[in-house]
């Protein structure tokens, strides 16, 4: 009778998952149609008969972004954005890159896991868990790094030269939140006494903080 019970517990588990995951797509592609103004979880499909090979092809990683911002480094994304025929794939590139003593700052992907491949330099990454722990390496030209979804982390260029990654996700839009520019940036403002008593300092610091974060306006 217990072997039965189990069985029966283990088929209810299995037919759980099954209906708990993602399922498998439907069709061969599905071609993000951008313009149908139809608000769905992704994109609308674009017509089969109008997707060409423009749509899953993209140059856009293979030469240096430009940087020109305070923290001294740069994110080329190849998302759904740039590459249409990534819609309901569930997978997408960066590439990141980074001056001597580049930043790229504290920040989430709420939508997916990120790996990265160093292409040039060296690099100090890591991230922290849900208890505070810091898990943290260096790593140079030729080394994997991984960084769970969802959980802050940062890549710090140390070095005197130039660095490069690319970073995979398994997600076609992973999303990203910046911990300064979320907290400093919002529109409208976080509200100071929210900051002032988050961070235990007075308005002027945090005002000094989100006139260097904050876009300029035009």
């Amino acid at each position: 009778m217990a072997a039965k019970s189990f069985a029966y517990l283990f088929l209810f588990l299995a037919l759980f998952g099954l209906v708990a995951s993602d399922p498998d797509l439907l069709q061969d592609l599905c071609v993000a149609n951008k313009a149908a103004g139809i608000k769905v979880n992704g994109f609308a499909c674009k017509d089969e008969s109008n997707v060409t090979e423009a749509d899953f092809f993209f140059s856009g990683l293979a030469n240096p972004g430009v940087i020109n911002n305070s923290v001294g480094s740069v994110v080329t994304g190849a998302n759904v954005e740039k590459i249409p025929g990534l819609n309901t794939l569930g997978v997408s590139l960066s590439r990141i890159d980074y001056s001597p003593g580049g930043l790229n700052p504290p920040h989430t992907h709420p939508r997916a896991t990120e790996i990265i491949f160093v292409l040039e330099g060296e690099l100090d990454v890591g991230f922290i868990t849900t208890s505070n722990k810091l898990i943290s390496k260096s790593i140079k030209k030729g080394d994997v790094f991984a960084f769970p979804k969802g959980l802050v982390h940062f890549q710090k260029n140390n070095g005197d030269k130039p660095a490069s990654v690319i970073s995979g996700f398994n997600s076609q839009l992973p999303g990203t939140q910046s911990l300064a520019a979320t907290l400093f940036g919002s529109t409208p403002a976080v509200p100071d006494n929210v900051l002032t008593k988050t961070f235990q300092v007075g308005t002027k610091e945090i005002d000094k903080i989100r006139s260097r974060i904050a876009p300029k306006k035009s």
